[in-house]
This record gives structure tokens, C-alpha cells and sequence, in this order.
């Protein structure tokens, strides 16, 4: 008889083990997130996949001579979209002209930089050119068969559009005086050009679910607005040992995010290690189908919701193979936008930050700010808020510098309220754009100096969007108006008009602003912030000690924020209230058919009687949104609140009083 030879079972390896528990974890984590739907859904459902399956959206560069040689006209609508991929949008009116945005990683432009992008300008742009909230720089009028020569000397400039629009990894932002601050924790400067070299034009980074932004610093102040990024590297000193911790899922638009801490530390060294951390996370989401389906819910914001932190936290290590330390998001220690002069790192220099109006800088500027900069080795950081700031200023030298930049046309001297107050690039090139922003916070601004005095007023935050879009972050400023549409009760006509939001911030009390009023007339609505800045500098008046506007606001619930915007007047603007109708919201694009409204009121109790109301009552609309057989066309897409509306039921999805149905080209590159 044949014995039985004893088993013997190896004991499990503590790698083994600790990828069982990491493996598990992730698996809890996605048990919450439910069922992950198949590619065969995503395709169904969205357009926008289905044609990045059909051709990479970073190829149709090589495309560009061809799209030229047949002309504007003749190029097809996606094809236009996947320019986006490189920074390239429509201008408006669409006839053949393009928005060129360049990624400057950090902000930092230097001199030979700033002289290139000046030329460009002036030769191609009609000298014009805007600063960005990403820090960056954009220029318009570039002409498509002028692309391949623009894109050529941004490229010899040594800067790239690359990822400056798409669903790729945008520009990376951080502190404008990174390297060179007195107060940083550590210099994260050779890291933001290390993690914008890996991703930049990075073919496995350039096939998102949708856009994803990265911020990452380690300034006191936190001015890179950690609270409002996709992803955000915040310096941390733990046991005295240089990193980061992550906060992930920030984002506006129209559903705004607070980020959130995920509870870990990454040493800030070696600089792989950190892009390893990046790539998870992102990979983490990209991989995930269920932000494929629709492109309303693709941003990692909505990861974030479905998964929280901690879930997140779960798939990123099981991704990596590791647990990662612990940590926790250090709160801002004070705010510090960087403006006026002030001591370097380096003994004997100084940096001097520069208000500019509106973000608008001219060709010609470029050129001699270059040149000034390169004649005494300086150089030009872009701010979040659209201004820019001068580094590497030999002590002794800043007034001479303040002079210098006032003759090229630059104003050094101007109030903080000017370098505070944002606005988006506006209804002139904005297609989505329904309102006027540049030109109506022009307006704006020095109506308010003008009555209570540039000192008064310096502090605000006065923030302006066309559309819900959010590119000005409108939601986090003091004072926040996103562009709509109003009618005037004389002649029915349509006007300009704009949503007020109060109560929004960055830094240590971070919130998303509450809706106040809307529809406000654009005729009425500097004398409805004049009201709004005169009541709160008399409550500060009869006061003693430090009274902000967040102050002011605290102190008064939302109707009495009304009446005083509404000062003598019976009324002013539209409160938010509910409403007994659907609202169908119209991009900017499409307001011929609707006579001007962006906010259309509608009877209807399921999709299918919203959209055949539209038919009767704007049959030029309802051609763009359906197809002939009566389904939503290919190039549409209807959003029901957050979701989809295929994913609801299609035309037979429910609408209830008050519920949204937005209505958005399917081709938007985002």
C-alpha cells in the first residue's frame, strides 16, 4: 500500500497578505459604488466615446494641413472638437477663427517666453491676449491655416497647448512664487515642471472621462485654491520630513465641489514617487466605467461622492500595491495673494506683483515686459486671479521697476480690488456665453471706488461667468454673478441679466456661494452691488476691530440680503424660488432659436412633453435637440439635474416642478 505523502501549504508572504487586505478594502469600497456598467453602455450613451474610440483626439494634429486645405466649412464638428485637445477652441462668431490656450506650468513665463508669445500675438492675434485662472495665457483670432505655424513657435518658445483643453490633464498650477516665497514650507517648483512634463501630451493621460486638474504647493496661504481642484497637493511638514497631503474631488461648473482630505502624506521626495501617486489616483477614476456613462457626471467630483475619501483612499492603494502613510490637510494659515513688494528667499531681491485689468494684456506689452525682465535676469509668474508677478527684483530697484512697467502700459499702483475680481473671457469669443463679463466688471469695479473710495473697497472679491460654466469661480468669490438672460417688462425684449451669489469663499472657512437673486438686468446690477457694498461699510463703520464682508453677510439671513440689494425699488431681479414648470437651460450657441432666453419655462411632467412643448413653441430649438425619428440626436446630449436623461428612461423620464433640463452639445470638449 501506497502511503499518502503530507501536504504541506506555504505560509502566506506578508506582501501576499497586505495585497489580500488592500484588495479587499478596494473591494468594500466598490461594493458601495455598485454594479460598473459595460463598455457596450458607455457607448450607447455617450457620443463623445464612442468617437475618441474612433480616432485618438491628440492625432488630429497631424490632421491640421488637410482641415486647411479643404477649408473651415468643410472640416466636421468632431473634428473641430478634438483640436481642443490642443488648446485650440472655436472663437465666436464660428467662422474659421481659434482661441490658442498655452499651458505655462506654475505659472512661470520666462523673458524669451513672454517676447514669442507677444509676437504670436501681434502677428497672429491682432495684438491681443488674456491671462487665464489656471495660469496661463490665451490669444484669439489665429486663423486654422494659420495653427501649424502658431503651434510651431509656441513649441520653439519652449511651451506647448498640449492638453490645454479636453479630457486630458490641464495646466498645473501652484504658488506664483514658488522657490522664491520667505514663508513656503519647501520649494515644490522642480516638481510642478517634473509632473507637468510627465503629463503633458501624454498619450495614456490624454483619453479622460473628462478634464482633471492638478494644483500642488506648499505656500501658508494656500492661494492655489487646493478647495477647487480635481487633485491637490498640499505641502505638509510631518515630523519634519517635506510632503504632501492629498485632497481629491474639487471642482465648479454648474454642481461646484468642495475637495476633500483623503487622509494620507506622500513624501515630497523622490519626484516619482509623487507622479506614482498622481497616475493612481487618476487612473483610479479613468478605469472606472461608471464616469464614462454620461459627461455631466464624469468628473472625479462625482468619484469622490459616490466613493468618499476614504473609498478613494482604498482603490488608489490596492492601485499602488501599498498602503500610503497617514496625514491630514493642513488649514491655510493666513491669506496672501502675493500682491505689492516683498522680500525674496534669496537675499537681496524682491518680487512685485502686478494687477492687471481684466486679465487683457496686449502683444506689444508682452515684448517689452520680456525685454525689461531679461535685462535684469527677472522674471513673470501668471496668478490664478489673472494678474502676474515679477521675480528675481534687485532690492533698490522696485520703484524704478514700478516705472518701467506703468511706461509699457502695465499698472503696478492699481487697487488690490482690480487684482482680486475676475472675469471669464466672455460672450465676445465664448459660445457658451450669454451675458457680457470682462466688459461689465470694467464697469463694475470702478463705480464702486468711485462711491466709496478705492481703500473701502480693496478687499472684495467681485467674480463674473457668462454661463454656468464657472471659468471665473463665481462660486467661491464674495460677490459671485453668473450671466443669464431677463425680459423687459416694457418691450418684452430680451436683456442681459445676472445671477447673484453670496456667501462663497476660499481658505479656512471654504464655501460654495447660495443663491440670492437672479435675473437681474444688466442695467441694474452695478446699483444693486453699490447698495449691497454701501450697507455693509456702514455696519463697519459703527463697529470696532476687524469686520469682513463674510462678516457682514453671516449677519443676515438671505432676505434680508434682498431687501437690501433691492434698496427703494419694489423689486429687483427674481428670487429663487420654485417653480410650478420645468426649465429647459440653452447654451449660449443656440439663443437665436429661443429669441435670446437662456432659461426657458416649460409644461411638462416626462421629457417627451418638455421637448414636443419646445416643438410648438421654439421649433428652430427642438430641430437642434432631436433627431427626424423624435429621439435625441447624436449631437446632444440632455442632462435631467445631474444625469443623463437616457440614463433615466429616455423621453419617458420624469420631470418633476422646478427640475433642470439642460440641454448641451454632446461635442463639447470641456
Amino acid at each position: 500500500m501506497v502511503g499518502l505523502m503530507a501536504m504541506t501549504v506555504e505560509p502566506a508572504t506578508a506582501g501576499e497578505v497586505l495585497a489580500s487586505e488592500l484588495a479587499a478594502r478596494a473591494a468594500a469600497a466598490r461594493e458601495v459604488a455598485g454594479k460598473e456598467p459595460t463598455w457596450d453602455l458607455v457607448l450607447k450613451r455617450n457620443s463623445i466615446e464612442r468617437h475618441k474610440r474612433e480616432k485618438f483626439p491628440l492625432d488630429i494634429i497631424n490632421e491640421i494641413p488637410d482641415m486647411a486645405a479643404r477649408g473651415y466649412e468643410a472640416v466636421p464638428e468632431e473634428d473641430i472638437v478634438f483640436l481642443s485637445w490642443w488648446g485650440l477652441m472655436h472663437d465666436k462668431p464660428k467662422v474659421g477663427t481659434f482661441m490658442v490656450r498655452v499651458k505655462v506650468p506654475g505659472g512661470r513665463a520666462l523673458p524669451h517666453q513672454l517676447v514669442a508669445l507677444g509676437h504670436i500675438s501681434q502677428r497672429h492675434g491682432k495684438d491681443y491676449g488674456e491671462l487665464t485662472t489656471r495660469q496661463g495665457i490665451q490669444l484669439h483670432w489665429v486663423r486654422l491655416e494659420e495653427l501649424p505655424e502658431v503651434l510651431g513657435l509656441i513649441e520653439q518658445a519652449g511651451l506647448t497647448t498640449a492638453g490645454g483643453e479636453g479630457d486630458t490633464v490641464r495646466n498645473v498650477t501652484s504658488c506664483p512664487v514658488a522657490g522664491v516665497d520667505r514663508d513656503e514650507l519647501f520649494d515644490v517648483s522642480p516638481l510642478v515642471a517634473e509632473v507637468a512634463k510627465f503629463f503633458s501630451g501624454n498619450r495614456e493621460y490624454s483619453d479622460l472621462p473628462r478634464k482633471h486638474k492638478y494644483t500642488i504647493s506648499a505656500c501658508p496661504a494656500q492661494c492655489n485654491a487646493p478647495e477647487i481642484h480635481d487633485v491637490a497637493l498640499v505641502g505638509v511638514l510631518k515630523e519634519g520630513r517635506p510632503g504632501f497631503a492629498v485632497r481629491v474631488g474639487g471642482g465648479l461648473s454648474a454642481t461646484p465641489r468642495l475637495s476633500r482630505d483623503m487622509g494620507v502624506f506622500v513624501p515630497a521626495e523622490p519626484a516619482q514617487g509623487v507622479i506614482e501617486v498622481l497616475r493612481a489616483v487618476t487612473d483610479v477614476w479613468q478605469h472606472d466605467l461608471r464616469y464614462r456613462v454620461s459627461r455631466v457626471k464624469a468628473r472625479i467630483k462625482f468619484m469622490v461622492d459616490d466613493y468618499g475619501p476614504d473609498g478613494v483612499r482604498a482603490l488608489v492603494e490596492e492601485r499602488l500595491g501599498h498602503r500610503l502613510e497617514d496625514g491630514q490637510a493642513p488649514v491655510p494659515d493666513r491669506e496672501d495673494d502675493h500682491l505689492g513688494v516683498h522680500p525674496q528667499a534669496q537675499p537681496g531681491f524682491v518680487y512685485l506683483g502686478v494687477p492687471v485689468t481684466m486679465g487683457w494684456v496686449r502683444g506689444e506689452q508682452l515684448v517689452a515686459l520680456g525685454e525689461l525682465l531679461g535685462s535684469f535676469g527677472g522674471e513673470a509668474r501668471f496668478t490664478r486671479s489673472q494678474n502676474f508677478i515679477v521675480t528675481g527684483v534687485p532690492e533698490g530697484k522696485a520703484a524704478w521697476l514700478v516705472g518701467q512697467l506703468e511706461a509699457i502700459g502695465f499698472e503696478p499702483r492699481k487697487s488690490k480690488l482690480y487684482a482680486r475680481s475676475v472675469a471669464c473671457t466672455d460672450h465676445r469669443f465664448c459660445n457658451y456665453s450669454v451675458s457680457e463679463t470682462k466688459g461689465k466688471l470694467k464697469d463694475i469695479l470702478p463705480e464702486l471706488e468711485r462711491r466709496f473710495g478705492a481703500e473701502a473697497v480693496a478687499d472684495l472679491r467681485v467674480h463674473i461667468d457668462g454661463c454656468p460654466h464657472a471659468c471665473a469661480h463665481h462660486w467661491v468669490a464674495d460677490i459671485g454673478l453668473q450671466g443669464t438672460t431677463a425680459t423687459d417688462p416694457a418691450t418684452g425684449a430680451r436683456l442681459q441679466a445676472y445671477n447673484l451669489r453670496l456667501r462663497g469663499r476660499l481658505g479656512r472657512d471654504a464655501a460654495i456661494g447660495s443663491p440670492i437673486l437672479r435675473r437681474i438686468p444688466t442695467d441694474q446690477i452695478t446699483e444693486v452691488l453699490c447698495r449691497l457694498v454701501g450697507s455693509f461699510l456702514a455696519a463697519k463703520a459703527g463697529r470696532q476691530g476687524a469686520y469682513s464682508f463674510a462678516d457682514f453677510l453671516a449677519g443676515r439671513d438671505d432676505d434680508e440680503l434682498r431687501a437690501i440689494c433691492a434698496g427703494e425699488a419694489r423689486a429687483v431681479g427674481e428670487k429663487e424660488a420654485l417653480t410650478k414648470k420645468a426649465l429647459v437651460r440653452v447654451p449660449g450657441m443656440l439663443l437665436e432659436a429661443t429669441g435670446g432666453s437662456d432659461l426657458l419655462e416649460v409644461n411638462g411632467l416626462s421629457v417627451r412633453a418638455v421637448l414636443g412643448e419646445l416643438q410648438q413653441r421654439y421649433p428652430k430649438l427642438a430641430e437642434q435637440i432631436l433627431a427626424p425619428d423624435g429621439t435625441v440626436a447624436a449631437s446632444v446630449n440632455l442632462f435631467l439635474g445631474e444625469d443623463d436623461v437616457r440614463s433615466l428612461g429616455g423621453l419617458d423620464a420624469p420631470v418633476a416642478p422646478g427640475q433642470e433640463l439642460t440641454v448641451l452639445p454632446a461635442l463639447s470638449g470641456g
